[in-house]
């Protein structure tokens, strides 16, 4: 008896002094990392069809010719998120808000997702490649939408000078976890231009600005919700939004159309720019972990289009730097790069947390336009070790939320009628 008790109290001992002794990594052991490989391109047809390409052989081979990877490893990470108890619930809330401009409370229920590990800078960088716009042209056939129809000509958005929404779906190998890249509608920002730029530039102007794309006298506005001075009708601007904009519809149409492909599977969304506004705005309405890289700031829209708003969206994450006029929503007013492009880019508020790199103080980039583009941050942001971060022991800087974040103060928004 004496000896099974001393056996017992030393086990115990023993189990104490190794647990003590193990690294916290053993303790707390990360998830395997999620292998990916390139399954299907997207783009939106002229008549704002979703659009699915899948990939062959002999488009990996051309990957691999052009120096791209086509698979990628990214770690993941455990986090919580919100999703509608009922999507039919908030379509209805979502309706209700817009036709009446009333609120409609609905449940939502909270999960716990495997996300992308955005502490890591590997991750990052390997989601920002995800998203870089090197696309090569698929064949003249292959583009398919989920009616079965078969189309034979490129849609807008892979044409060589196009600029729509457009990008990759990877998955893993048992369809567990599939990521949806969005690149955005930056080309026309520094110089380039396109197809669907004109429609491009209305839907920007439309959603990131005060009040319809108004910088001075000389412009002619999106929308007419303008009321002289700085005053701007509230109502009219949220149903012009309501109303014209395609941004929002576009994306749920693609989400919509990526779950008929993948109905088991945990999405997230990663998007750069513009593509990175829309992918938050879907990470909040589907509760997807999201990535957003310098991404203009889209919690006005959000707003505006009467998104039901979940009780947490700790699940999106923005990363972008202090030289970059359009995430630091410091690309407006009369001579700004922005309005010389025509774009009011005049919004700064970000969902969720933000990964904000001071590149300002601490690599003595100066402002400028130049700098948004996912090549600048693939090579000269995310390639090495940042290293404010590393004196603390970090990878990359801390996501926080933006609090106290104020856009549009000069602006007056109420129930201003127009004048007859």
């Amino acid at each position: 008896m004496l000896f099974s008790t001393v056996t017992s109290l030393l086990a115990s001992y023993l189990a104490s002094f190794v647990h003590d002794r193990l690294p916290t990594t053993a303790l707390h052991a990360q998830p395997a990392p999620l292998q990916f490989e390139l399954r299907h391109f997207h783009a939106v047809s002229s008549d704002a069809r979703v659009l699915f390409h899948d990939v062959r052989k002999s488009d990996i081979d051309a990957l691999s010719i052009a120096g791209e990877p086509s698979t990628y490893t990214l770690q993941r990470k455990r986090m919580k998120a919100h999703k509608p108890r009922s999507i039919d619930a908030f379509h209805r809330a979502r309706r209700r808000s817009m036709r009446f401009l009333e609120s409609e409370a609905i449940d939502w229920n909270e999960i716990e997702v495997d996300g992308p590990d955005v502490e890591s800078r590997e991750t990052l960088l390997l989601l920002a490649k995800m998203t870089n716009n090197a696309y090569l042209e698929p064949g003249e056939d292959g583009w398919y939408d989920l009616g079965g129809h078969w189309n034979v000509s490129y849609p807008f958005g892979w044409e060589p000078d196009g600029d729509g929404f457009r990008g990759h779906v990877f998955a893993t190998p048992d369809n567990s976890t599939v990521v949806l890249s969005i690149k955005g509608t930056s080309a026309a920002f520094i110089g380039g231009g396109g197809p669907t730029s004109k429609k491009d530039k209305f839907n920007d102007n439309l959603l990131f600005s005060c009040c319809c794309a108004r910088v001075d006298w000389t412009w002619t506005t999106v929308c007419g919700c303008y009321r002289g001075g700085w005053k701007c009708d509230q109502n009219c601007l949220e149903k012009a939004l309501t109303d014209d904009s395609l941004f929002y519809p576009i994306g749920t149409n693609l989400y919509n159309n990526l779950t008929y492909l993948y109905p088991h599977s945990n999405i997230w969304m990663v998007g750069h720019s513009l593509g990175g506004a829309l992918a938050s705005l879907l990470g909040v309405t589907f509760g997807a972990p999201t990535v957003a890289i310098e991404s203009p700031g889209e919690k006005m829209a959000a707003g505006r289009l009467h998104l039901p708003s979940p009780p947490a969206v700790q699940h999106i994450t923005h990363v972008y730097h202090t030289a970059d006029p359009i995430a630091m929503g410091t690309c407006n007013g009369v001579l700004s790069s922005c309005a010389l492009g025509g774009y009011a880019m005049e919004s700064k508020c970000h969902l969720g947390k933000s990964i904000i790199y001071d590149t300002v103080s601490n690599l003595s980039w100066a402002v400028d336009i130049r700098t948004h583009t996912i090549v600048n941050v693939i090579e000269k942001l995310l390639a090495d070790p940042w290293p404010p971060s590393v004196e603390i022991g970090r990878e990359v800087p801390e996501a926080k939320p933006e609090e106290d974040c104020v856009e549009c103060y000069s602006w007056d928004f109420g129930d201003y009628p127009p004048s007859k």
